[in-house]
């Protein structure tokens, strides 16, 4: 049966995977926030909806070209969710969530020119503060993963194209 998580503990679960500070394993699909005994109900936030969060909270801020996944599955799943439209805003963001804490995991684009030091404390502070107050959450880590750089002066368009 399940290990009951007790602060930084290592816990877990009846499936046979671990947990970490409380926080709910990764195949988890939603956790419920905020419960207390005088409310009239409980809320749960899916983890999909913090990875949102997470992915537009890092695209919000100027340097950073897009977030991105990392290795060849990414890379087969980010083109078929390309081909089919579809949301591609978690695209690049991992997250642990638990009853209180989220931690997240950004790999991103970066503009080159800018200060990698200064876009990713930027990115960190904007997705704290967006996941806190969208969902009362303690956003305990944001690890950030700078995976490439974006280089604008080569995405100009063809002078001279070849049909004409």
């Amino acid at each position: 049966m399940a290990e009951t998580p007790t602060g930084d503990t290592k816990s877990t679960t009846p499936a046979g995977q671990s947990s970490q500070r409380g926080l709910t394993p990764v195949g988890s699909s939603s956790v419920v926030v905020n419960q207390s005994n005088t409310s009239k109900g409980k809320t749960t936030i899916a983890n999909g909806v913090v990875a949102k969060i997470v992915g537009i909270a890092a695209r919000e801020i100027n340097g950073v070209h897009d977030v991105v996944g990392s290795g060849a599955g990414a890379t087969i799943t980010g083109l078929a969710t390309r081909v089919t439209r579809g949301d591609t805003r978690a695209q690049g963001v991992s997250v642990d969530v638990g009853e209180r804490e989220a931690a997240a995991s950004i790999n991103m684009v970066v503009v080159y020119g800018v200060s990698i030091a200064n876009v990713a404390e930027a990115v960190r502070r904007n997705v704290i503060d967006r996941v806190e107050a969208m969902t009362g959450l303690t956003v305990i880590a944001v690890d950030i993963a700078v995976s490439d750089l974006y280089f604008p002066e080569e995405e100009t368009e063809d002078e001279h194209p070849r049909v004409q």
